[in-house]
Formats: structure tokens, C-alpha cells, sequence
């Protein structure tokens, strides 16, 4: 691929700090790049240098010709009369200047009889035509409302004047204006901020699939991992350039650390040794020696071997809770919704009822606006439900993380900001507590309101771990933590002996930690699913779950069947997934095969009722059309079987087979050819195995009964 921009030794200090101290890398046509580093590290201030919004000290920047450079502004100031679908045609200008040019020349040969000046437009005309072809010109208004939709505006918000925007809603024209522009070059600071999960989603598959190259700044490791095939980590003012997404990143991150340590200790080893060495014998009969093992120090203190890059990851933790009884909390039929102007009731959700059991934790999932905070709140007693009950359990102790980060008083120093009350809690042990959570030395004093975002995020944490809690209520935790931090609380929460509830847009953080999800719909309505992020698409995927994020498919939902009308299955884990529709909680929570079945049953229904329809003579009456219509017996092509003992050996061979494709990227395997190919070919084997068991299962849920 062809290099179109190179970045050569950039320096640039703020005050006396060094933030970027030598940064050099290229970039070549096509590369989707995320920039990674922990919160202050010096990602925004590349950025503003390469989009040459700050100068730097030292160093260069080329690009290659013709090539030119996008930025997305996180807080653009834009003031102006224009409406959003105005606003956004302005990214097409020149578009739509050529356009009109080519009209004019158009108007031009048809007016003209000088055959010479009708060949020089004819040429000019043909540049120009070329060029709109190339841009997919001729489609610019459905171009410019298909990206306005994608980042989250409606029809009705096309004529919105931008005054009337919000920042969130400004950041989101801003950047589908950038996408309109699309550049060679696109740098992206925290795209998905402001942005709902179908915007996220629509997001990552555009920038899957533009022919830019991009470099993109964010938190979330989902959108990193969708996007990216090369890493950048920005680190004590140097990059280190990995190939690969996020996850892969992680991978090679590991492997080149445990190289640069070894190196390291060598190095240190080899000079306490040549010192120890000299110290004994600089007089005496090994003189001379002690003379060349000098050289030698001297030779390898002039090229120190670089300290190991490893970047911690904060040893956050949550005491152990004292117990609470078995039931934590039970929702029984609650509901609630506020008023619009006109005096309407909008309901939020209702008839909520299920139950949280001790040691479970739960993710609420659901699109903006659907009432997750507000569920929280009527859950602590801060705003009461409009019906039903909320039912506390024995000896809970609650912990709540309010994601305003209220629970925090700004005048007070860090350190005596997180001590509870009622609680003896030495400044040494809130010291270390604080330490735990990455605020350290003058941190600790600084005033809360003197932190940034991420720093009172974790002292916020910091103050929650003190409470000794066995229930936390989280929302949105992880809002200004970087990659991490959010991996240091991942792994306190895992191991917290308590049970936890929390709201959070981080698909990843989601998928690491729920084992129970409570999905509220915009229609109020709401379902329960065990699983995490992945059970929750896997069921969408799979027509088993409506998507509440897509308001457009609420009342379709999707079967995924073939043309036979069974289900297909192929997609589908063999693990107890269950689901329940909770608004009835008597109904017994079935599994994904179990409901699948069902459904199968049901289309089976369907379909030979419509085959009974079609084949009626109207002179026929309904019970002779049954006898004819009715279906022959099938002979069997697999020996009788139990249906629950096909799906326990699909399980356990699909379990098998993400084994194999794990193996697959070892380190000590992907150098392994032999290795390799015996790997393959056990994959082949056994996802063969479980076609024809999907066929046996198929058969025996059509004969068995």
C-alpha cells in the first residue's frame, strides 16, 4: 500500500512536561488505525498536530500529494441560520458547484456553433463527469440523508435550525458532515460519544468499509475491534506500532512485554555484575580484567536498554460484603412515565416483575430515553414507581454510583472526600485504597473539584469500594475511564462476592461482566435473558429476541428460517441460554432450542394449514380436505435418539470446536505448520460431526413426537 503520510520524530512539551517526545510512524492508503494510550497521555494533542490545529517543537509531517486531512471537532462552534440537512449539503460543495458547472457547460454546447469551442467543452465536460461518477455525485441527496440517519437524526430533524442543536446533537452533524467530505485521511477523536448503539453500530460499518485511511481515538474496545487493522500505543511521549485490532493488540502487547523484560533484566544483571566485578578487583591480580569489564560498563551504560512499556492496570477492588440473604431485590408489576406538555402520560416502562437472587449481576439494556436511570432511582427509593413495588431483601447494604458523580463533595480533599461516614477509616488505608483505584502522591490532596473526568470517575470508585457494600448500583461506571481502568474494574467486579446492577453503553464491559440482562423495549415492554452481550445478539441474529435498539423492526420480527420452514440452527450455541417473555412470570423460562422448537412447531402449523387452504375444493367439505392433505409418514434416516442427547453432544463439540479455533491463535501453534494443518483438519472433521447431528436433530424433532 502506498505511504501517504509520514510522521518524523515529533516533540511537543506543555510546560515543563514532556507529552510527545519522539513520535514517528507512517501511514499508508486504506490503514483503520486506533490510537491507544492511558487518559493523559498525549492522544488529542497528536491529533491536533496532525490536523495542524498546534505546531509542534520538533520533527515533520509529509504527506503525499493531493492528499488531504479530515478532523473531527469534539466541541465545534458553529453559529449560523442554516438547517441540519443545509448545514450537512455544505460538506458537498464542491460537489455540487461541479454539478452546476456541468449543467452550465451543458447549456453552453447547445447554444454554441463553433465546432472548436463545443470539442473544448465536450472535454472539460467529460473531466467533469468523470469526477461526479468517481464521487457518486449524482446521488447526493440520498447520500446525505442516508449518513444523517446513520448518526442518529430523523426526517424531522432535517429542518431543524443547527442553533436549536444540543452539544451532543452538534458533535453528531459535525461528524456526518466529515463523512459526507470523506478525506483521505480521517481523524477521529471519540467518534461514538453521543452517539445510541444503532449509530455506533452504522458507524463502525462505515468506516469498515470507506477507502480512507483512519485514525481513531476511543475507549471502546468494541468499536476499536470492528474498526481497526493496526494499533497504535502512544506511551511516555513514543508509539509502538502493532498490526492487528484491539484484541490483537492485547495479544502482541503481552508477547512483546515479556521480551522487553527479559532484555531489560539481562541488561541490569550484566551491569550490577561488571560493577560488583570492578568493585572487588579494581586492585590486585584481576586488575587488568577489572580494567576491560569497565570498557564494557561503559560501552553498555551508553546504550541503556529501554525500560519494559508496560502499562498498569489499576488493582481496583471491592471488599468482601457481608452476606445478604438470598433474595436481593423482587419488581412486582412496577411501572412509571412522566408527563409531556399537553398533559399526556408517556409511559416508560411497566409492568416490570422479575427478580435479582444473590451473586447475580445484571446489565440494563435498552435505546436513550427508555427509563434505565430512572428504573435505578425507583429502585433507591429516589423517585417513586407510578405502580407496583419494589421489595428489598434481608441485610442489604447498597452502594450506588450515580453517574453525574454526585455522591462526591467538590470542596473536599481526595482523600478525605471517599470516607464514609460512620466508618473508622485511617487516612493510611484510604491512601492505599486510592492507590488501588490509580490516584496517587498529590492526587490524593488535589480538591475534587480540581480533577479531570477520569480521575473523579475513579475516586468516585475509590468512595463506593470504602462503603463495604454487598449490592452496587451502577450507572454508566466506566464514562470517562480509559482501556485500563475499565479492565481494572472489570476484573473487581468479577471477583466482588456480592451482587451487582448496573447500566453501561460499553458492549464490552457488558459482555465481561453480566450474567443476566433486563432489556427494556421503547414500547415499554421488557424481557429478561441469562447471558451477556453476546447471548443478547446471538438471539437477535438468530430471530429469537426483537432488537430494542431497532425502533423500525419492533412489531417485525425475524424468523430465520429456510425454505422448508425449519430453523436454522447453525448459528446457534448449544448452552442453556434462557429467555422469558417477564411479562408473565409464571410462564416457565424456556431455552434457545426449546423456544426454537416451539417456533418450528408453530411455522410447521402454518404451513400445512396454507398447504390444506390451497388444495380445498370449494365443493369439498373440511374433512375430506384434511384426509387428503394429510402427510405421509417419513422414513427415518438416523437411528432413534433422545432430542436432549443430540443437543448435549452438539454442545460439547461445539465447545470442542471453539477450542480449535482458540489453539488456532497461540503464539507456540501459529509457529507450529504441522500443528497448524492437524488443526484444520480436526475442525473440518468435527464441524462435519455437527451438520449431521443438526440433521439428526432436525429428523428427531419431526419423528419423535
Amino acid at each position: 500500500m502506498e505511504v501517504i503520510l509520514t510522521v518524523d520524530h515529533l516533540r511537543k512539551h506543555f510546560s515543563a512536561e514532556a507529552v510527545l517526545v519522539d513520535v514517528s510512524f507512517q501511514l499508508r492508503a486504506g490503514d483503520k488505525v486506533g490510537l491507544v494510550g492511558p487518559n493523559g497521555c498525549g492522544k488529542t494533542t497528536l491529533m491536533n498536530i496532525l490536523a495542524g490545529r498546534e505546531e509542534s517543537e520538533k520533527g515533520s509531517i509529509d504527506k503525499a500529494s493531493g492528499i488531504n486531512i479530515g478532523y473531527l471537532e469534539q466541541r465545534p462552534d458553529v453559529i449560523t441560520d442554516r438547517t441540519v440537512i443545509e448545514e450537512a449539503r455544505l460538506a458537498l460543495a464542491s460537489l455540487i458547484e461541479m454539478q452546476h458547472e456541468a449543467e452550465r457547460i451543458a447549456t453552453a454546447m447547445s447554444d454554441t456553433k463553433d465546432e472548436s469551442a463545443i470539442a473544448r467543452l465536450a472535454a472539460r465536460y467529460d473531466i467533469i463527469h468523470e469526477s461526479l461518477q468517481r464521487h457518486d455525485a449524482y446521488h447526493l441527496d440520498h447520500r446525505i440523508s442516508r449518513i444523517l440517519h446513520g448518526v442518529g437524526f430523523t426526517d424531522n430533524d432535517f429542518e431543524k435550525s443547527v442553533t436549536a442543536l444540543s452539544g451532543g446533537e452538534m458533535n453528531r452533524l459535525n461528524l456526518a458532515k466529515l463523512l459526507l467530505e470523506e478525506p483521505d485521511i480521517m481523524l477521529l477523536d471519540e467518534p461514538s460519544n453521543h452517539l445510541d448503539l444503532p449509530a455506533t453500530e452504522w458507524l463502525e460499518e462505515f468506516l469498515h468499509a470507506t477507502s480512507a485511511a483512519v485514525i481513531l481515538v476511543s475507549h471502546d474496545r468494541y468499536f476499536l475491534d470492528r474498526v481497526t487493522n493496526r494499533t497504535f500505543e502512544l506511551y511516555h511521549g513514543t508509539i509502538d506500532d502493532y498490526s492487528g485490532n484491539f484484541t490483537k493488540y492485547v495479544s502482541l502487547k503481552e508477547e512483546r512485554l515479556a521480551v522487553q523484560t527479559r532484555t531489560y533484566e539481562k541488561y541490569t544483571e550484566d551491569v550490577e555484575k561488571a560493577k560488583e566485578f570492578i568493585r572487588r578487583n579494581h586492585y590486585g591480580m584481576k586488575a587488568a580484567q577489572a580494567e576491560d569489564r569497565r570498557k564494557k560498563l561503559e560501552r553498555l551504560l551508553e546504550s541503556p536498554v529501554d525500560l519494559p512499556r508496560k502499562i498498569d492496570v489499576p488493582a481496583m477492588y471491592f471488599h468482601k460484603p457481608p452476606r445478604a440473604g438470598d433474595m436481593i431485590f423482587r419488581f412486582d408489576n412496577v411501572s412509571k412515565g412522566f408527563a409531556t406538555e399537553n398533559g399526556v402520560i408517556k409511559p416508560l416502562f411497566h409492568s416490570v416483575t422479575f427478580n435479582i437472587e444473590r451473586g447475580e449481576r445484571w446489565g440494563i439494556l435498552g435505546p436513550n430515553g427508555c427509563g434505565k436511570t430512572t428504573l435505578l432511582k425507583c429502585l433507591l427509593n429516589l423517585i417513586t414507581p407510578d405502580t407496583g413495588k419494589i421489595i428489598h431483601g434481608a441485610g442489604l447494604k447498597i452502594g450506588y454510583f450515580d453517574q453525574q458523580l454526585t455522591e462526591l463533595n467538590d470542596e473536599m480533599q481526595v482523600v478525605d472526600a471517599i470516607r464514609p461516614a460512620k466508618k473508622i477509616f485511617e487516612e493510611p488505608a484510604r491512601r492505599n485504597l486510592l492507590g488501588a483505584f490509580g490516584l496517587t502522591g498529590d492526587q490524593q490532596l488535589q480538591s475534587i473539584k480540581s480533577l479531570s473526568g477520569g480521575q473523579r470517575c475513579r475516586a468516585a470508585l475509590a468512595k463506593l469500594s470504602a462503603e463495604d457494600a454487598n449490592v452496587l448500583i451502577l450507572d454508566e461506571p466506566t464514562n470517562h475511564l480509559d482501556v485500563w481502568a475499565r479492565a481494572g474494574l472489570e476484573k473487581a467486579i468479577r471477583e466482588f462476592d456480592g451482587t451487582v446492577l448496573f447500566i453501561s453503553h460499553d458492549r464490552y464491559f457488558v459482555d465481561r461482566i453480566a450474567d443476566h440482562l433486563l432489556i427494556i423495549q421503547p414500547n415499554g415492554q421488557f424481557k429478561t435473558l441469562e447471558g451477556n452481550y453476546s447471548t443478547f445478539k446471538q438471539m437477535i441474529a438468530s430471530g429469537l429476541l426483537i432488537d430494542p435498539f431497532n425502533t423500525d423492526g419492533i412489531n417485525d420480527r425475524k424468523e430465520n428460517t429456510n425454505s422448508t420452514g425449519k430453523v436454522n440452527f447453525s448459528n446457534l450455541k448449544s448452552s442453556d441460554i434462557k429467555i422469558s417473555n417477564t411479562k408473565n412470570t409464571n410462564k416457565e423460562n424456556l431455552t434457545d432450542k426449546q423456544i426454537a422448537q416451539k417456533q418450528w412447531k408453530e411455522n410447521a402449523k402454518r404451513k400445512e394449514a396454507e398447504k390444506k387452504k390451497n388444495n380445498r375444493n370449494e365443493t369439498t367439505s373440511f374433512q375430506n380436505t384434511t384426509n387428503t392433505t394429510k402427510k405421509e409418514k417419513r422414513i427415518r434416516k438416523f437411528p432413534f435418539r433422545k432430542i436432549t442427547d443430540i443437543e448435549a453432544e452438539i454442545f460439547a463439540r461445539e465447545t470442542h470446536l471453539m477450542t480449535l479455533n482458540e489453539d488456532l491463535l497461540q503464539p507456540e501453534i501459529t509457529r507450529n505448520r504441522e500443528r497448524i494443518r492437524t488443526i484444520h483438519l480436526e475442525i473440518k472433521e468435527e464441524q462435519e460431526k455437527i451438520n449431521t447431528l443438526y440433521e439428526h436433530w432436525d429428523e428427531a424433532n419431526e419423528l419423535n413426537w
